[in-house]
């Protein structure tokens, strides 16, 4: 027997061990496969190997994450989030219209009651307390629209002349 072929079995026995506490994406499996210091054509060959036996499958990982969060995290979020994980846009599109399917989320009640949580309705917030909390919401998916309706929807307000000691 080769190194090559040893690389190779150790390679495909790693793969196997990390898909069983949880589920990833090829990128995600090939990356920590060449941390533990594999080759790129024993790596390759890895993940070749889980995804013929169907241990890996990025249609069906991109499905799954969008269930657990359709409610917790808006659309572009998600979509960001499976894209840092290697998942392709036009994967992560057809997953998110079949969870859709399923659920439908409603990314302004979710805003709602996230922003519900940090303050309660009719506040008023001083010019540093706004910027963050529309800062906080863009910089999970939210668009400048959505948040500002919901504060509207909220009554909370800019004031300009709130002092704080």
């Amino acid at each position: 027997m080769t190194d090559h072929y040893q690389e190779q079995q150790q390679a495909r026995r790693k793969a196997l061990r990390l898909l069983e506490h949880m589920d990833r994406t090829e990128r995600g499996l090939a990356d920590r496969l060449k941390q533990a210091g594999f080759s790129e054509k024993a790596t390759e060959d890895a993940v070749s190997y889980v995804r013929e036996l169907g241990y890996i499958n990025d249609e069906r990982y991109a499905f799954h994450y969008i269930m657990y969060r359709i409610h917790n995290k808006s659309r572009q979020k998600i979509f960001q989030e499976l894209q840092q994980k290697g998942v392709d846009r036009q994967t992560i599109q057809s997953a998110w219209e079949e969870a859709e399917e399923l659920e439908t989320p409603d990314e302004h009640a979710l805003l709602v009651s996230l922003i519900e949580k940090r303050y309660p309705a009719d506040s008023e917030l001083d010019e540093r307390e706004m910027r963050r909390l529309m800062g906080y919401f863009a910089r999970r998916g939210f668009r400048q629209g959505e948040i500002s309706s919901a504060l509207e929807e909220l009554n909370i307000t800019f004031c300009k002349n709130i002092q704080t000691i």
